[in-house]
């Protein structure tokens, strides 16, 4: 722990209660990481004790979460035209896509919230995507401000290998954009298929993978959103606490 950490946990508990950051805490117990992790997240790095073990998820189902889902179901239409348009004149605005495991040139994103902010010169790009984002996720506090949403681009015939994300305590949900023939998404071995104008939402700590055997490309909008089952106190503790664990795995 640093001496930042201790402030804000310190800071947290005088606000939300010395109970508040309890699972926080045993997550960090290295002796008990094993307790909390189904085998399919074996190769996630943090598992936050008390989140259902659950891969795939109602995108609906949750309050807290629906009306970000619902702007962008309600708002497919103008976020495919606007994609499709930004794809044709500005290919070079759509990067290789840099997982913290890989970087793949036929994995393409166009990001929209990166490191914390909306990111510049996205809006012009993509302005409908854009405000549904920032109103409906960033503004309201929903996303998760350590990760990031973007236009995510699988070219035909690539193919997404088997992984872990870092963590269980966000979640990803998927707008399926655009959407050919071809294209699947399996998470704990359940494949499934995105159905263009729906969204998708996945607990990305278990292992997934997703393949696109079509003729052309394959997009989603993706956002990382906090898991609706982590409290306002853990998710102050948990901004903190990874961008330090960060800032120390930079600096080694």
């Amino acid at each position: 722990m640093t001496p930042e950490i201790d402030e804000c946990f310190a800071a947290v508990r005088a606000q939300y209660g010395e109970a508040s950051l309890d699972r926080v805490e045993q997550m960090l117990e290295p002796r008990r990481r094993s307790e909390y992790r189904h085998p399919a997240q074996r190769g996630a790095r943090w598992i936050l004790p008390g989140i259902p073990q659950v891969p795939w998820h109602d995108p609906y189902a949750y309050p807290e979460l629906l009306p970000v889902v619902t702007a962008l179901e309600s708002q497919h239409a103008r976020i495919k035209a606007e994609q499709e348009h930004a794809w044709t004149a500005h290919p070079d605005r759509f990067a290789d896509y840099e997982h913290y495991l890989v970087r793949q040139q036929d994995w393409r994103a166009l990001y929209l919230y990166r490191d914390g902010t909306m990111v510049e010169g996205a809006a012009e790009l993509a302005p409908t995507a854009y405000r549904v984002i920032k109103e409906y996720a960033v503004d309201t506090g929903v996303i998760c401000p350590l990760l990031e949403s973007h236009f995510s681009t699988l070219l035909p015939g690539a193919s997404i290998r088997p992984h872990c994300d870092l963590w269980n305590f966000s979640i990803n949900l998927h707008l399926a954009v655009d959407i050919p023939e071809g294209c699947l998404i399996s998470v704990a071995g359940q494949a499934r298929e995105w159905t263009e104008g729906r969204c998708l939402l996945f607990d990305y700590s278990f292992e997934h993978e997703a393949w696109n055997r079509g003729t052309r490309a394959r997009t989603c909008v993706l956002v990382d959103l906090w898991h609706p089952d982590t409290t306002p106190a853990e998710r102050a503790a948990l901004v903190t606490l990874m961008r330090e664990i960060q800032t120390m795995m930079a600096s080694t």
